[in-house]
């Protein structure tokens, strides 16, 4: 009976957090709709959501797919590829995201430019292309480049612990049926994995909308970015920090509660 309270009490104290947290937003909403500094703070800052989000996305999106492919080069048989996935995870991670993000932009992002022009040196020689230029690269892109490259080390140790969370036994076992690598890999171990992988990797998805406010650094037009333009020129840094606060906490908690309903699923469908 004592889990059943447990429970019970954890959903209420759950409600009450998210109801205080609806009032205050609606609190805010409505300073927002009434003020008309306010009002015009919001629509400038709000232009930056779709960069914010667009990034986000894209950062998050290769960082995964890179974080993955890390995770099974940790995991594999072979010694080098064991020992290359563990020196990229520790020493991405030990970079913090600013300095890489500097380092991408304007070292990584030369050199990238300069690697494909010697690549394709004979079209450019014959003159059937132009060389490309650095500025071609545009500072969104050299911003998701460095998102996907930081994040893409902690993706790969969620992936890699969450792989090695399915028992063993349960492998040897499809492989005695004859299933393939591959085959085990999709049928027994990611389906059983994916449970315990997605928590950690929405906290991960929640952390990056947040580091993508770095690339404001950059002049990429973010909601940071657009507040900072703002302030700068109107003065009004209370108002808009404010609300560039605000945007971010609706982005994060309202992406949060979803990954929770979604957790919440899978823990569902896993006791089912």
């Amino acid at each position: 009976m004592t889990p059943a309270r447990h429970d019970n009490s954890s959903k209420g104290d759950y409600s009450w957090w998210l109801v205080a947290l609806a009032v205050i937003a609606l609190a805010l909403a409505a300073v927002i709709v009434s003020s008309e500094i306010y009002t015009e703070v919001f629509t400038i800052v709000s232009a930056g959501i779709g960069i914010t989000i667009l990034v986000t996305l894209l950062g998050f999106s290769l960082a995964t797919l890179l974080g993955l492919c890390i995770a099974l080069m940790a995991l594999s048989g072979s010694a080098w590829l064991r020992q290359i996935a563990r020196f990229y995870t520790e020493v991405i991670r030990g970079i913090p995201i600013l300095v890489l993000l500097f380092y991408i932009a304007f070292v990584g992002a030369p050199a990238l430019v300069a690697l494909i022009n010697f690549l394709l040196s004979p079209l450019i020689s014959a003159g059937t292309m132009e060389p490309v230029l650095v500025r071609d690269l545009s500072l969104m892109w050299r911003a998701v480049m460095a998102l996907t490259i930081g994040y893409s080390a902690f993706i790969a140790e969620v992936f890699r612990a969450g792989i090695q969370s399915v028992d063993k036994g349960q492998v040897e076992a499809a492989k005695a049926l004859g299933l393939s690598r591959f085959q085990r890999f999709r049928l027994i171990v990611f389906p059983q994995a994916i449970r315990v992988i997605l928590p950690p990797l929405g906290n991960d998805f929640v952390a990056m909308i947040k580091d993508s406010s770095l690339v404001s650094v950059l002049g990429v037009a973010d909601i940071t970015q657009m507040g900072k333009i703002y302030a700068s020129g109107s003065f009004r840094f209370f108002e808009t920090y404010s609300i560039v606060a605000y945007i971010y906490l609706i982005l994060t908690i309202g992406l949060s509660l979803m990954l929770r309903r979604l957790e919440m699923r899978l823990r569902r469908g896993q006791r089912g």
